[in-house]
């Protein structure tokens, strides 16, 4: 774990980079600049350390601890892109290290020096990560001697040594612009965390190892500077990217040290990238036809197939040779990568879930902090692309969302809902019912939804997919199990899912529907977060009629709305054109049924819908009156309802009815309270006098709240 991560931290800005640091913004802007950047890396250590000490960590590393921590689509759209930064980056390495044997063997291909130190990583790789993991002790032999020899090297000859070496101003560089070039350094923890499936025991070497390699990497950039600093005068060090080999003992270790350096990060990322592309492919992130590169080989599972997938990546970018366009997203990519690992340890730290318990604990504001750094680096290095990389990464979440990935394990979300839920429900716990910020949210007495699926349709029409909708079944039995109940609300969620409608479903039992549902109504919900309007078929069955009525009843005393939907399951909503609302004035269900037609109007279904608003008046010369008056509100409430005033003469209320409302497609119209009626004989009447017209939706308004003031967001009209 060590090992890869010091030799990627000890990289090749620290030979060919460093120098121009330290000329840039001398001895103490580059004490500043190494601090700070190691601070971040400490930071996201001390997060992987969080996670690791928590869950066991297999193969994938960073994406494995991300994937279940946040879920699987957020390791995914973080996965994918640090795989392919991870196969690019070992051409990047490979390329550098071309460069700098040509420049010390002119005659050299540059090209197929590049694509033979490609293969020849793979090939190592292909045979054992330990055996990997052992050659790297000899690149880490070759960059110890070349520190050495440039700790006991001199200055260069004929130039006085300087403190601080500060630039010209016009050739001096911004402070965060050299923290920038400077910052992919101290970016080489995750080497050794994507080498997680190889290790006997991650939860104690992952912790370990990225500390040790960060306190290592930190001292040595905290030294070398007092050495530059004080050897080479300015010009130098801004000018020539080999000065290392100029002022130390053996000059030519510099360049083994270079070598070193280059190979060894090839080496980490052709071990580590393909383990990441096999846990990807393990859990279902790839699509079908590349689920066979999740296999490994051997008793090291070594994933030979992704390793070859990973090298064919490598070399076609080596071919090409320049990857200057790119190399600023694959930095976005691994720092992208850190700030996610520090928002999966601070969510899971500030929830407290008693499934969190890692050895290793920190505060969740420090993860946080780290995650916010990250972010700030990521926009100094390049803005341009870190949008690239978030804009890609997003895209990818989308998709893996759409695709609907289940996982076999649990993930941080719920909790997260969990909690802004609760937070919600004691903000609204001592609230009262606000009208401006009302809305319809449905208790749906459907049954089985294939039956009565009109009813969920109508009631996800007035919601919009945006107030509560719960979708309950009584089953006429309490012998029914647990796990039949369970499973039949399973069914109906995902029967609404395919059909795009957002809910809740509830299944109970009870020997009698009536008080079953009655029960439901009463103790359904949570705190102040309760259905207010109760949506149900109509009843014509003349032996529970009268049972009927008393549980609608029933529901307007406990302060429910209530719609009772007449004849959809025979006709049905016709073309979704008209909607006639038969309207008495703002007062009792004036008000909700202006603001249920509005809901209507403006649903994707009902979209452009002509949705009258007809009131009756006695005579002709009443009509004037009625028309401004109701223009006027029309105008104010802006539901974009049009005015239908018609004139009796004489006729009675069911005459006019048919004859206005034949053609519609839908209707609406008030129903009076069961107060100090005999609401039995009440609901049969309407019934009789609706008969045969299209479907029709009679609306109670029972809940305390002024629906008046919904329509009016200032005082109404007097």
């Amino acid at each position: 774990m060590f090992t890869p991560s010091i030799l990627t931290i000890l990289g090749v800005i620290m030979y060919l980079r460093f120098g121009w640091v330290v000329g840039q913004v001398g001895l103490v802007g580059t004490l500043v600049i190494v601090t700070l950047s190691t601070s971040i890396t400490f930071v996201t250590g001390l997060s992987v350390a969080a996670i690791a000490t928590d869950q066991r960590v297999r193969a994938g590393g960073a994406y494995y601890m991300i994937s279940r921590s946040l879920g699987i689509e957020t390791g995914g759209a973080v996965g994918i892109p640090l795989y392919l930064a991870q196969a690019l980056s070992i051409a990047l390495y490979t390329v550098g290290f071309a460069e700098s044997v040509t420049r010390a063997f002119p005659a050299v291909d540059q090209r197929m020096v590049g694509i033979v130190t490609t293969v020849a990583v793979a090939l190592l790789a292909l045979m054992s990560a330990r055996t990997a993991i052992r050659a790297q002790y000899v690149i880490m032999g070759a960059i110890v001697l070349s520190l050495l020899s440039l700790v006991f090297g001199s200055g260069l000859e004929g130039v006085q040594a300087q403190g601080i070496a500060i630039p010209d101003a016009q050739e001096r560089e911004g402070f965060w612009v050299v923290l920038a070039v400077f910052f992919p350094a101290v970016t080489g923890i995750m080497a050794g965390v994507n080498m997680s499936g190889d290790l006997e025991d991650p939860g104690r070497s992952i912790p370990r190892g990225t500390f040790a390699a960060i306190g290592v990497g930190y001292g040595i950039y905290m030294a070398l500077p007092v050495f530059l600093a004080f050897r080479a005068d300015t010009a130098s060090l801004v000018g020539d990217p080999l000065l290392m080999r100029r002022i130390s003992v053996w000059g030519d270790a510099i360049l083994l040290g270079v070598w070193g350096a280059t190979l060894s990060s090839a080496v980490g990322s052709i071990l580590g990238a393909p383990r990441v592309l096999q846990a990807l492919a393990r859990d279902g992130i790839l699509p079908g036809a590349f689920r066979w590169l999740g296999r490994g080989s051997g008793p090291e599972d070594t994933p030979r197939a992704g390793t070859l997938v990973t090298l064919g990546i490598a070399l076609v970018a080596v071919w090409f040779g320049d990857l200057n366009l790119i190399a600023p997203v694959l930095t976005m990519f691994f720092l992208t990568t850190y700030g996610v690992l520090n928002v999966a340890a601070g969510i899971e730290r500030f929830l407290g879930s008693p499934s969190f318990r890692p050895l290793f604990k920190i505060h969740w504001a420090v993860s946080i902090l780290g995650a916010v750094g990250c972010v700030s680096v990521m926009f100094l290095i390049n803005a341009v692309a870190t949008v690239v990389a978030a804009v890609l990464v997003a895209g990818i979440f989308l998709l893996l969302e759409r695709q609907g990935l289940k996982a076999a394990w649990g993930d941080v979300r719920r909790g997260m809902w969990m909690a802004l839920t609760r937070a919600g429900l004691l903000q609204l716990k001592n609230a009262d019912t606000d009208p401006r910020n009302w809305r319809p949210h449905f208790l749906v007495l459907s049954g089985a939804p294939t039956r009565r699926w009109h009813l969920i349709e109508l009631a996800a029409n007035f919601s919009h997919n945006r107030g509560l909708l719960t979708v309950s079944t009584i089953l006429p039995s309490d012998s029914v199990t647990q796990d039949r109940k369970r499973a039949m609300e399973r069914n109906i969620q995902d029967y609404l899912g395919k059909r795009g409608i957002e809910g809740l479903v509830r299944v109970i039992s009870a020997p009698d529907p009536f008080v079953g549902t009655e029960l439901l109504v009463e103790a359904y919900g949570l705190g102040p977060l309760v259905p207010n309007t109760v949506l149900l078929g109509s009843s014509e069955d003349g032996e529970t009629h009268e049972r009927y009525s008393r549980m609608v009843a029933h529901f307007w005393e406990s302060r429910r709305n209530v719609v009772i939907v007449r004849d959809a399951d025979r006709v049905g909503f016709g073309e979704h054109r008209r909607v006639d609302i038969w309207w008495g004035g703002l007062q009792g269900n004036g008000a909700l049924l202006m603001i249920l037609g509005y809901l209507l109007r403006t649903s994707l279904r009902w979209q452009g819908a002509d949705v009258r608003l007809k009131i009756v008046v006695p005579t002709a010369s009443a009509a004037d009156d009625a028309r401004s008056n109701l223009d006027s509100i029309l105008e104010q409430t802006r539901t974009g309802l049009v005015p239908d005033v018609l004139v009796a003469d004489g006729r009675p209320f069911h005459e006019l009815l048919h004859e206005s409302s034949q053609g519609a497609d839908l209707i609406l119209m008030g129903m009076a309270s069961p107060e100090g009626r005999d609401f039995s004989a009440y609901l049969r009447e309407l019934n009789e006098q609706t008969r045969g017209l299209p479907t029709t939706v009679f609306v109670l308004a029972a809940e305390d709240v002024a629906f008046r003031d919904v329509l009016f967001r200032e005082e109404g009209p007097g």
